[in-house]
């Protein structure tokens, strides 16, 4: 298989179901995002998070491209005339949602209460979490964006919100486990 196709070279792009949009489409900017999103994450697997992390982040990069492929699909292609689908497209579950509830809660029982905004930084791991977590809000962001245009299954919605919180709580359980300054953040007077 090549890697190169040479049908983008006009500035367009096929979408699953055959459907050519230009690049910068929102759908393109929103699956692209989720893709950068999973790099990220794969970063943060590639540092010292420890077996359970990062046996959690490998499940949240398969679910990234579940979500990538749910957000590549042209809504118009996915959907026979009869209603049943006609591309075999993975979903995101209720399930998924609740395992990431499920490892923030355990997390956080580990952790003192906040008290203050927490300033990105203290080690390079937790600096990674917190970088994941920008581009996953602005994946989010893009998404919500392209729901309100084209609706998809909101499972997505919720997924991504919640693992922008995942990734905030495990920044906070490597600073602490790491012993790296957890660096509040307290407005100056002016």
């Amino acid at each position: 298989m090549k890697i190169y196709t040479k049908t983008g070279d006009k500035g367009t792009t096929a979408l699953f179901g055959g459907t050519r949009v230009p690049k910068h489409h929102l759908r393109i900017e929103s699956y692209g995002t989720v893709d950068e999103l999973n790099s990220h994450i794969g970063l943060i697997r590639d540092q010292d998070t420890g077996k359970e992390a990062k046996d959690v982040l490998s499940k949240i990069q398969d679910r990234l491209f579940t979500i990538g492929s749910m957000l590549a699909t042209d809504p118009e292609k996915q959907k026979l005339k009869n209603g049943k689908e006609r591309l075999n497209i993975p979903k995101i579950t209720a399930e998924d949602i609740e395992l990431l509830e499920q490892e923030i809660d355990r997390m956080n029982e580990e952790l003192p209460a906040m008290t203050h905004f927490i300033l990105p930084g203290g080690h390079q791991s937790v600096s990674f979490c917190h970088i994941g977590r920008c581009v996953c809000r602005r994946a989010e962001r893009l998404a919500s964006a392209l729901y309100e245009v084209e609706a998809f299954d909101d499972h997505v919605l919720k997924y991504l919100n919640r693992l922008s919180d995942y990734l905030f709580v495990l920044a906070r359980i490597l600073s602490k486990r790491l012993q790296a300054e957890e660096i509040q953040w307290i407005p100056q007077k002016t």
